[in-house]
């Protein structure tokens, strides 16, 4: 089970690096639009699509049940993470928000390009600085723990669902988000 508990903190650093490649093309559609330029609002679209179904709704839960076990097994490493669920809960309501304003955008809705690009700034930051905080912090004290003692982490009851962007079949409705990120 230790080994589980690896690879799931192995798969959890390698959505972050996919994360971030999402997030600057986000950034540089967010940078278009504060410039007055019309960014692909199809793709920013895409964007949010995928932020909101896969790392709203899988990487964030499995960092979750990381910290859980984390909590139950070794509280004194937990100490000062409890805030871990609600940060994941806030980002996710940023991205709907987000997602929201895109997608009246494409509906042709009046969305004004400053609130898109306030939003779009506030989720790209929010979700940056969340990040570096589970590298330099929440996955140090689990490499920590697994130093000391393997972990058993329950990896069945987690979802077990492929990244529709960066795994080997790519789902049709991020076609644009992944030629995107091979032009970057």
């Amino acid at each position: 089970m230790e080994s589980n508990t690896r690879q799931l903190l192995a798969e959890l650093r390698e959505d972050h690096r996919n994360m971030a490649r999402v997030l600057n093309v986000l950034e540089i559609a967010s940078d278009a639009a504060r410039a007055g330029e019309d960014p692909d609002f199809e793709l920013v679209d895409e964007i949010m699509r995928y932020m909101t179904v896969y790392p709203d709704a899988v990487h964030h839960p499995k960092e979750d049940v990381i910290y859980s076990e984390l909590e139950k097994k070794r509280p004194e490493l937990a100490d000062g993470l409890e805030g871990i669920p609600t940060d994941h809960r806030e980002i996710a309501i940023l991205g709907m928000k987000l997602r929201d304003d895109v997608e009246a955008i494409n509906a042709g809705a009046a969305v004004r390009r400053k609130q898109f690009v306030a939003d779009a700034n506030e989720y790209v930051t929010r979700l940056r600085k969340h990040m570096q905080w589970e590298e330099d912090d929440l996955f140090l004290r689990i490499d920590k723990m697994l130093e000391d003692e393997a972990l058993p982490v329950d990896v069945d009851k987690l979802q077990h669902i492929k990244d529709p962007v960066f795994e080997l079949e790519i789902e049709s409705g991020f076609r644009r988000l992944l030629s995107s990120l091979k032009s970057n």
